[in-house]
This record gives structure tokens, C-alpha cells and sequence, in this order.
């Protein structure tokens, strides 16, 4: 019969048995084991040691290249815009990199007539049918054309179309707008949060450099993007037309005009405007739309002609 004293004893064996298994285990295979651990933790350390040698290279090189695009735009640019008349219209995703493509049509000598940043409300659906309101209330009775504006019940097409009419040449044969009736409707749409303006507007311009930059990912991404691109086509109705992107792809203003067989052959691209090459490009293409009245292609990404446009001599 077993008893209390058996089971002792063999819990007390088996016990045993495993402080033993462990203890030998351990012995047999603490060096082999250790010394390979070791060896992994040595190894991924130069790695990581190698991978942030590489970063701050390509970092160093990155900050070569732009020191590099701003010396050349100092060389390339003077005198290329002088007297041109050209207006800086940015949207919020490319509010970023705004004020250096400002400096490069400033150092090119352009005549820039102002700033005008869309706001976020801008280019929200939510805003649809308040701007088909104001596109009719902004302008000054007779004034500006609200009768040509487009009919479609579209509020951001309607309201481009109106902005465009006050902010760039009008057709030959039309009436310039006045500065008081410029101020109306830019002061309208101010007023309502739809825009604001970097100082006064000077005039009428005969070229517009459209900042832009990621596409939209919230839940109403593809009717803003698609409010973006009606932006474009409004102004380039009116005037020449560069887009200063950032990245070509994901249904921002950028993709869809180079997907386009028709916006394509009219409004010129820049994908990596957010970066001084990219910035010296832009201008370099709008120097191409006035001279050569061609549109183009540029940057790094999906659908880019070139990195830079062909210039004439």
C-alpha cells in the first residue's frame, strides 16, 4: 500500500531531477548559447550603427543638393520674369513650401501682384451652397461677370470662376475690374473664412503659380480633391498656369492633371515643389508657359517629362 511517505519521496525525486536537468542543461549549453546571443547583439548593433551612418549621409547629401538649387537659382533666374505679372495662389496642403516659391519669382524679377491662401472651408463639400450664394452677393452690382459665371451648381467652381475674373486678365474687349471692385469681392470671401490675402493686391495678373501638396485622406477626400482640380481649371481659363505640388500620386491636383489629356497640353506640373529644386522648377516652368506658351511636366514622380524644362536661349 502506498503511503504519505512514498510521495514524498518521489516528489522529492522528481524535483531533484529537474534542479539537476536544469543545472546541466545550463552548463552544456550556457557557452555556445551565450557566445551566439552575443554575436547576434554585436552584429545588430553594427547595423544599426551602419544604417545611421547612412541616414545622416543621405541627410548631409540632401542638404548638399538644396544648398546646391538655391546657388543655381541665384545664377539661372534673375531677369527670366522681370515684369511679369503673376499672382501666388496657395491651398492649405501647400502652405509649407508657399513662401519659397515666392522668393524664386521674386529673385527671377517677377512682378508678383499678391498672395491669396484658400482656406480649409474653401474646399469643404459643407460650403457648396453658401459659396454658389456669395459667388452672387460678392461682386459690386455691375461689376464683376456673375452672369458668365458656370451654372452647374458647383460652389467652388462658381466661386474660382468669380475669383479669377477680379484676379487675372480678363479677356480682350472686357472691361478691366477696378481695384474697388477687386476689393469687394476679395473682401467678401475674406470676411466669410474662405481666403485671406498676404497684403494688397496690386492688379491684375497674366500668370497664376498654384501651390499645392498631399491629396486629401478624410472622408471627404475625393470631393475635395476633385474641388482642387476644379481651382486649377477656373484660373487657367484666365491666365497661365504652373502647379507647385508635392507628390504625384493619390488623386491630388497634381495626378489628375497629368492624367489628363487635355489639362496636360495647358497647365504645367511640379511634383517636388516642396524642396528647392522643386521650387527653382516651378519657375522655371512658368519662365516656359510665358516665353514658349508650352506646358510641361516636371519633378520626380509617376508621369514627370523631365526633372526641369528645356529653356530656349
Amino acid at each position: 500500500m502506498i503511503n504519505f511517505r512514498y510521495h514524498v519521496v518521489s516528489l522529492t525525486a522528481v524535483f531533484l531531477a529537474l534542479a539537476i536537468g536544469l543545472v546541466v542543461g545550463t552548463a552544456a549549453l550556457n557557452g555556445p548559447v551565450a557566445d551566439s546571443l552575443k554575436e547576434n547583439v554585436n552584429a545588430l548593433r553594427k547595423d544599426n550603427q551602419q544604417m545611421r551612418q547612412s541616414v545622416n549621409s543621405m541627410q548631409k547629401e540632401l542638404e548638399l543638393e538644396e544648398d546646391f538649387a538655391a546657388e543655381m537659382a541665384q545664377v539661372v533666374l534673375p531677369g527670366k520674369l522681370t515684369g511679369r505679372r503673376v499672382l501666388v495662389l496657395s491651398l492649405p496642403s501647400g502652405r509649407e513650401h508657399t513662401e519659397g516659391v515666392l522668393k524664386m519669382l521674386e529673385l527671377a524679377g517677377a512682378n508678383v501682384t499678391g498672395r491669396v491662401d484658400l482656406q480649409d472651408k474653401f474646399i469643404n463639400p459643407d460650403s457648396n451652397n453658401n459659396l454658389l450664394e456669395l459667388a452672387v452677393t460678392a461682386a459690386r452690382p455691375g461689376s464683376a461677370p456673375t452672369s458668365g459665371l458656370p451654372g452647374n451648381g458647383h460652389g467652388v467652381e462658381t466661386s474660382s470662376a468669380l475669383l479669377a475674373s477680379v484676379l487675372v486678365d480678363r479677356a480682350q474687349g472686357t472691361p478691366p475690374v477696378s481695384d474697388a471692385d477687386r476689393k469687394a469681392v476679395l473682401s467678401a470671401y475674406s470676411n466669410a473664412g474662405y481666403l485671406s490675402t498676404e497684403g494688397r493686391i496690386s492688379g491684375a495678373a497674366e500668370a497664376v503659380v498654384l501651390i499645392s501638396g498631399q491629396p486629401y485622406v478624410d472622408k471627404d477626400s475625393a470631393k475635395k480633391d476633385e474641388s482642387v482640380v476644379k481651382v486649377a481649371e477656373q484660373f487657367d481659363r484666365s491666365a497661365a498656369l504652373v502647379v507647385g505640388g508635392n507628390g504625384s500620386a493619390g488623386g491630388n491636383v497634381v495626378a489628375v492633371v497629368r492624367g489628363d489629356p487635355v489639362l496636360s497640353q495647358n497647365i504645367s506640373t511640379v511634383d517636388n515643389a516642396n524642396t528647392v529644386q522643386g521650387q527653382l522648377v516651378t519657375t522655371l516652368a512658368l519662365v516656359q508657359q510665358m516665353v514658349e506658351k508650352k506646358a510641361g511636366q516636371y519633378g520626380v514622380g509617376d508621369n514627370a517629362a523631365a526633372l526641369l524644362p528645356k529653356l530656349p536661349q
